[in-house]
């Protein structure tokens, strides 16, 4: 895997004269005029969606660990959100973090890998059980490292994550990669051949090394730090 590959290709990149990426999600605003201030051209396009899952749950333990956004929100409109506030949240990425503490939430701990976060609770809170709250989807490092350590671990599945496979008529310098599913999506529709990819995580970038060998990946995983991976990389 490089860090930067310059595509060898004999056909253009883009119908513009400028650097031109891909967005495999829409982004904010504020993350959009990173990319067009410095002069690269973006397009966006959504290659998954989340839907959300009925749920049950009868008890809430000390500590809860979140890995996503997504499973955070469908928390927030659960009758008893307040109860979960009152317990130690146990986080994957800082975006995830501060999301949590916004809505009244106390992170005992953050990582910025499942596999990492694993690590600490095996470390320092063996003697304790855990409720996962997750997606169909969730990646298996963090309940493989408990369930090793034999910490009592229950998951609870919130919501899924449904493909959103698009046909993309056109080469672009780069594609913007923010979940595997999304590598997944993206990649039943077209090839990666001609494009620079830049990865969210070490899990996206495993999922696009199947397609091709030209990924950057962030050193944090944040989808700021994928834009400016991008810019580096244009603009170097």
């Amino acid at each position: 895997m490089s860090e930067k590959t310059e595509p060898n290709s004999p056909f253009p990149h883009s119908t513009e004269s400028r650097v031109t990426v891909l967005s495999t999600k829409k982004l904010k605003t504020n993350q959009r005029e990173l990319l067009l201030n410095r002069g690269i051209g973006l397009v966006e396009k959504e290659f998954i969606s989340i839907v959300p899952l009925p749920f049950k749950i009868n008890e809430i333990p000390e500590n809860i660990i979140f890995t996503s956004k997504n499973a955070v929100k469908a928390i927030l409109d659960h009758p008893s959100k307040r109860y979960f506030q009152q317990r130690n949240i146990f986080c994957v990425g800082y975006k995830t973090a501060e999301f949590l503490t916004q809505n009244g939430f106390h992170i005992c701990k953050t990582a910025n890998y499942g596999e990492d976060l694993a690590s600490l609770i095996v470390k320092e809170h063996s003697g304790e059980s855990f409720l996962f709250i997750c997606g169909k989807s969730r990646h298996d490092a963090l309940p493989k490292g408990l369930k090793k350590a034999g910490i009592p671990l229950k998951e609870v599945e919130v919501y899924d994550t449904e493909l959103s496979p698009k046909k993309i008529d056109r080469i672009f310098d780069g594609v913007l990669f923010f979940s595997p599913s999304a590598v997944k999506s993206y990649c039943s529709e077209n090839d990666l051949n001609e494009s620079v990819v830049f990865c969210i995580g070490t899990t996206t970038a495993e999922e696009a090394g199947k397609y091709t060998d030209k990924i950057v990946l962030t050193s944090t995983p944040s989808v700021e730090n994928v834009i400016v991976q991008v810019v580096k990389y244009f603009s170097g």
